[in-house]
């Protein structure tokens, strides 16, 4: 068993994420989503979408017209499915969920009732697909914006079994086409057990996280019940092919105590410890749905940064803001800031540093990270409102230096 200090868990952690180290970059977008395993979508756009943001923070300022294009691009390297939570998923990965298809299939059950069109709404996309909700109807009832209509519910429960797929979207709605016209035949063709596909899975998110507890690897799936106990079979037995090690000052996986003694209280890939982690850490924002913070305890437990997106909090109750992001720099998360856009113009309505952070230390890598942002995005200009230490302010107004 190998044991790691937390400095090192969390260099192996940025290492397969991508933001330490030149390898993040190699293969642009389509090699960044293999590496991931998978890349949340989100509706909200503030500087940009999530899946975008995503790629920027890997691989800098990467074309937006680019990274559209490498998602969903014909014919299809990758599509959307439930992993974490809505995500691309690149295409050779289809096999790998026919247990959640199959559970889906044996439910007939979505956040709505599967309407009894649905089988005429297959016979449509067969005959005049590829297809959206708009040509059949439209999505909505007219309601609030989860009063759907019986053609998107019918479309969705397909794409939820895998009778249709979404491999490409138009102005941000799914295009739907038969699975069997876009997925290629030698995928379609796979059978997996539910063992198979978790214990696969599981070794696509060990690789992905780097360093992971067995918290942490359900939350990257959203496994529940059954399948957590085929993830635990499939870690017992080795067939995740993930190595177990015990990472100090992390909870005993048992008993919920610090991992200081006893046996592992993590899982890690084989082959990120046969390196030593090196090269330039990613300076950058970071969106609130990056695979590097999705679990809220993994967030804290690695970095020490309590992190709560505030989207849903009351306005008066918020503390950091909207659609607050974390502040990558230094292999750390150093701050946060609250970003939006006023024409050329990124506005950040409130940044802080992390406590114990001073801004001699950190502000011109707060700085990059704003300024290099703006850019991306077509902005020539930052202005900063209010600031945690008040001092940041003045400085993080003016570019960085060529």
């Amino acid at each position: 068993m190998t044991d790691l200090t937390p400095d090192e868990a969390r260099r192996l952690i940025l290492r397969a994420q991508g933001l330490l180290g030149s390898d993040g970059r190699r293969g642009g977008v389509h090699g960044m989503l293999r590496r991931l395993g998978a890349v949340q979508l989100d509706t909200i756009s503030v500087l940009a979408r999530s899946h975008e943001l995503v790629a920027y923070a890997r691989l800098g300022a990467v074309g937006r017209p680019a990274v559209e294009r490498a998602y969903w691009d014909e014919p299809a390297r990758s599509f959307e499915y439930w992993c974490h939570a809505a995500c691309i998923l690149p295409i050779e990965h289809w096999p790998l969920f026919a247990f959640r298809r199959r559970a889906y299939r044996e439910r007939r059950f979505r956040w709505h009732e599967v309407p009894d069109s649905v089988g005429k709404l297959l016979d449509q996309v067969r005959e005049s697909g590829p297809l959206t909700t708009s040509d059949v109807g439209g999505a909505k009832n007219g309601g609030p914006w989860w009063d759907w209509s019986d053609s998107k519910i019918g479309l969705e429960w397909l794409l939820d079994i895998g009778e249709v797929v979404c491999t490409r979207r138009v102005g941000w709605r799914r295009v739907y086409d038969l699975a069997e016209r876009v997925v290629p035949a030698e995928l379609l063709a796979q059978e997996l057990s539910d063992e198979e596909c978790v214990t696969r899975l599981a070794a696509i998110a060990g690789r992905s996280l780097g360093v992971a507890t067995r918290a942490d690897l359900i939350d990257f799936l959203r496994l529940q019940g059954r399948t957590t106990a085929l993830l635990d079979e499939a870690l017992a037995s080795g067939a995740a092919g993930l190595t177990p090690v015990r990472v100090h000052g992390w909870p005993n996986a048992k008993a919920g105590r610090n991992g200081a003694g006893g046996g592992p209280n993590a899982w890690a890939d084989p082959a990120a410890l046969e390196s030593e982690p090196r090269g330039r850490h990613r300076t950058t924002l970071v969106s609130p749905f990056d695979s590097l913070i999705w679990h809220r305890g993994r967030t804290e437990r690695v970095f020490g940064f309590a992190y709560q997106l505030e989207l849903y909090v009351p306005k008066h109750k918020r503390v950091h803001g909207y659609f607050t992001m974390p502040v990558l720099a230094g292999g750390r998360l150093i701050g946060r800031v609250d970003p939006a856009r006023e024409g050329t113009t990124l506005v950040a309505r409130q940044l802080s540093l992390e406590p114990g952070l001073t801004s001699a230390r950190w502000v011109e890598a707060m700085r990059e990270a704003l300024w290099s942002a703006a850019a991306w995005v077509g902005c020539d200009a930052v202005r900063v409102e209010r600031t945690d230490p008040p001092e940041l302010a003045a400085a993080l107004n003016t570019a960085p230096a060529l």
